[in-house]
């Protein structure tokens, strides 16, 4: 082994769970070598950081909106009936719903 091209060992501690994971990562990428793939996936491989910190704003609002819709449509099943009123309280809310939408999607731009 004295020709071999590397020759420095770097070890590499996993559960057994995460080594399930990993080989089943290596052949979805069609590697039939572990050691190639982990080497590749060191030297090559991305971790993406991203901020979801509008996403959760935009579920919160998106849930008011819908809380206050099934009451709206629980009364109006009650009632038998939904009153001018009520349907301009909905179109205000779906307003609401397509301008967090819109926000949203200015935000993955």
């Amino acid at each position: 082994m004295a020709n071999r091209k590397r020759d420095v060992q770097i070890l590499l501690w996993v559960t057994p769970e995460e080594k399930k994971m990993i080989r089943k990562r290596m052949i979805l990428s069609k590697t039939s070598n572990m050691s190639v793939y982990l080497r590749k996936m060191a030297i090559d491989g991305m971790i993406v950081n991203t901020d979801t910190t509008y996403l959760k704003a935009m579920y919160q609002e998106m849930h008011k909106i819908g809380v206050n819709i099934n009451q709206l449509t629980k009364v109006a099943n009650t009632v038998g009936t939904a009153t001018p009123q009520d349907i301009e309280e909905l179109k205000e809310m779906v307003k609401k719903i397509w301008l967090t939408l819109r926000s949203f999607q200015s935000n993955l731009q």
